[in-house]
């Protein structure tokens, strides 16, 4: 890829230095990295690196400098045409995302630390499609504080170069450059010299007397330009003149910080050039502006790891607390001090990799780099219904199996939730400005899964669906009839209407026999529909663990073998709750097994299943705490028998081999069961108890003939459902010619 990285500037700073190997890691790889900022000491490294650079003035927020910086950056990524743009810092990120929605760049940043969000601040602020945190504690902040979806931000590390910064490396050139005595002790201190981040070199200087008498001959080596620099190498010559020695070396801003680090005995600092210290096999003193962290050790990773070494929420650096650190650290024997050393590198190796910090980044530029194909998809998504959710995030999970050149947006009744479950770009699906936007930039429409061309339900339902399909017709785009479910469509004029929509549709895949029977009766000739298989059959299950703590919420007693129950509000179905209460009692009594209801569709089965369960005379149970699809499947995976009203609890328990009895509300349940060989309890509107009792019975006595038929059955479902991916993408490449 090509990779832009925009920031404030490259001089000393741990962001500065995290830019700077994230980009010679990224070009290690093979990736054309540009940069653009004001410029600073790492430039002349960044171009050796054969990094091309680029000058805008973003380190001031000046709306001058902003606007010209703007154009910069605007004429920059015009004439070089990322394939991501990645920003540093806020006034880079405001920039760029002030761009982004015009020229439609990949936008992705990182915050390396937390920022004042009083007034206006907070607006002058843009976080882009994706965000990479440095550390825990800052992505709670982005969630807290912006609002940030946690799916779409990335916990990273400060990757270190660990043969850049290694025991190996010598400090003697820095030794003599600055006339250093290698036979008394050397502390060295990195940190750019601004107000906001010099507390610890202030007070390294105020003790400098005090540490000197405790440590006869220390010389303290400070590194770093910055705002508060003159200043501090004023206050540091006058120590030095007290003392009539050199003391204290202010080396200004340098790029040779792995040797700096190498000249030391001992390290103090923070953040980045903490871990680059214990890198270089050093003990180090982890104090910053942020807090006090003290001597690293194996007791503190933890307490270091949550704040990534940054002190954010501990106690502020003292002098008194640093003079009695430095003291204990230079009191410690030479092998205490090489096993301090030695850990932390280990630390390094274990946690903190460059490799790792470029794969972190990479898989976020993955998330929203340009795809080949783009595809809108439209169904009942966002409605909190765990069987169309389960359908979306099937056909997600499948396609982006079949090819990772295929970028999917979704027309949602909730986006904020599709996004935030899925990590998928969505839209509102009533918004048919954003609509028609969508779709005009794609290259098919996808409508589907499900059953969406019926009018059970309502005509207004289905002219939604048809709406969109006309729209991505005017618009030239190919339709994909993906796995439908059709009918029943009972009004004449809907029945036309369907007919000339499937007659059109570029691609047609069907989820069962029983819908393309529905087209040929409603006059549909075309030749090349196929029959493939509902999406679901490729959806995996939540972990054991997850299924197990589900289970255990319910109170449901532990190792019992139970039937999973799925019912929903539906209008004339009579005596069904109480007839299905006498089944349920009967498979307690009789069979041994416990019932455990599972709400699909939480505010449309809820009050269904309380009706069911107070005419029951046998303890009952229910799952009625959030759930996704996959943890919902995989509950029910546990279950030894599934009663299902609903369509996607049957094609869940086929999914997971659970033999299960229809409670048909819908047409689309009996053929289902039909395509499963499985039996129906009855008809929801004359509901038989004692028949549903009868064909139980028989059904259980023949349990593993059941069983085995229905493992096979669904098999073959689970390679039937892989059509539809690749009939897809044979429709996108036919589209692109």
């Amino acid at each position: 890829m090509k990779i832009l990285m925009a920031t404030m500037g490259m001089n000393i700073g741990g962001a500065e230095t995290h830019i700077l190997e994230l980009s010679k890691e990224l070009k290690h790889q093979g990736h054309d990295v540009i940069i653009v900022s004001n410029g600073g000491v790492y430039v002349p490294e960044i171009e050796a690196a054969g990094i091309r650079h680029y000058q805008a003035p973003m380190h001031r927020r000046g709306f001058r400098e902003m606007r010209r910086s703007r154009t910069i950056l605007r004429d920059i990524i015009s004439r070089e045409r990322p394939d991501v743009v990645h920003a540093h810092a806020r006034i880079p990120a405001f920039l760029c995302g002030s761009l982004q929605k015009r020229m439609g760049f990949p936008f992705v940043t990182t915050a390396h630390w937390v920022f004042d969000t009083s007034g206006i601040l907070r607006y002058l602020t843009n976080w882009g499609q994706r965000t990479v945190a440095v550390s825990e504690d800052i992505k709670e902040y982005l969630i807290r504080e912006y609002g940030l979806p946690p799916e779409h931000i990335s916990v990273t590390i400060n990757g270190i170069d660990t043969e850049k910064f290694s025991p190996a490396v010598s400090g003697e050139r820095v030794i003599r450059e600055f006339g250093l005595d290698t036979s008394r002790p050397i502390l060295s201190y990195v940190s750019r010299m601004d107000a906001d981040r010099a507390l610890v070199a202030r007070q390294l200087i105020q003790i400098a007397p005090e540490l000197d008498r405790a440590i006869p001959g220390i010389q303290l080596l400070i590194a770093g330009g910055g705002n508060v620099f003159d200043e501090l190498k004023a206050l540091a010559d006058q120590t030095n003149q007290r003392l009539g020695r050199n003391c204290i070396t202010m080396t200004g801003p340098r790029t040779d910080i792995n040797e700096i680090v190498a000249a030391g005995d001992l390290f103090v600092g923070v953040s980045r050039a903490a871990l680059e210290a214990m890198s270089a096999a050093k003990p180090v003193i982890v104090a910053g502006n942020e807090g006090y962290h003290g001597l690293f050790g194996p007791d503190k990773l933890a307490e270091a790891q949550a704040g990534n070494f940054c002190c954010r929420g501990l106690p502020v650096s003292r002098p008194e607390t640093l003079l009695a650190d430095v003291s204990a650290a230079f009191s410690l024997t030479w092998e205490e001090r090489e096993r301090l050393g030695a850990y932390g590198r280990q630390v390094i190796f274990d946690h903190y990799s460059v490799r790792r910090m470029a794969s972190d980044c990479l898989t976020m530029y993955e998330q929203v780099r340009r795809r080949k194909y783009r595809v809108v998809m439209s169904g009942y998504y966002g409605f909190s219904n765990a069987g169309d959710d389960a359908i979306l995030e099937s056909i997600q999970q499948a396609i982006h199996e079949a090819s990772d050149e295929v970028a999917v947006t979704v027309l949602s009744n909730d986006p904020d939730l599709t996004r935030r479950q899925y990590g998928l770009d969505a839209i509102p699906r009533f918004r048919m400005w954003r609509v028609f936007s969508a779709l005009r930039r794609s290259d098919a429409l996808l409508s589907g899964g499900g059953s969406l061309l019926q009018d059970t339900t309502s005509t207004r339902s289905l002219f939604y669906y048809l709406s969109v399909i006309r729209c991505a017709e005017l618009l030239g785009k190919p339709v994909m009839l993906y796995a439908n479910g059709i009918g029943p469509v009972h009004k004449p004029a809907n029945r036309r209407r369907v007919k000339r929509v499937v007659e059109r549709a570029a691609l047609v895949t069907l989820r069962d026999h029983s819908s393309a029977r529905e087209l040929r009766d409603m006059g549909v000739t075309r030749d090349d529909i196929r029959v493939t298989a509902d999406p679901v059959f490729h959806l995996a299950p939540a972990g054991e663990a997850r299924c197990a703590q589900l289970l255990s919420g319910t109170g449901i007693p532990n190792g019992r073998p139970f039937v999973a129950v799925s019912v929903r509000g539906w209008p004339g179905t009579g005596e069904f709750p109480r007839e299905l209460a006498r089944l349920c009692d009967h498979l307690h009594q009789a069979h041994g097994l416990e019932m455990l209801f599972l709400l699909m569709q939480p505010d449309k089965d809820r009050e269904a299943t309380r009706q069911v369960r107070e005419r029951m005379s046998t303890p009952s149970y229910v799952l009625d705490a959030p759930c996704t699809p996959r943890e919902l499947m995989g509950v029910l995976g546990k279950a030894k028998l599934c009663l299902a009203m609903r369509l996607h609890t049957l094609i869940f328990a086929a999914r997971m081999a659970v033999p299960s009895m229809g409670l048909v509300y819908d047409p689309k349940v009996d053929s289902y069961l039909r395509e499963l060989d499985l039996p129906a309890a009855g008809n929801v509107d004359q509901f038989d108890g004692g028949e549903a009792i009868r064909r139980a019975d028989q059904m259980l006595a023949d349990y593993d003939g059941v069983l085995y038929r229905l493992k096979i059955r669904s098999g073959e479902l689970a390679q039937e459902a892989r059509e539809n991916e690749r009939l897809l993408l044979k429709l996108l490449e036919e589209s692109k010619r």
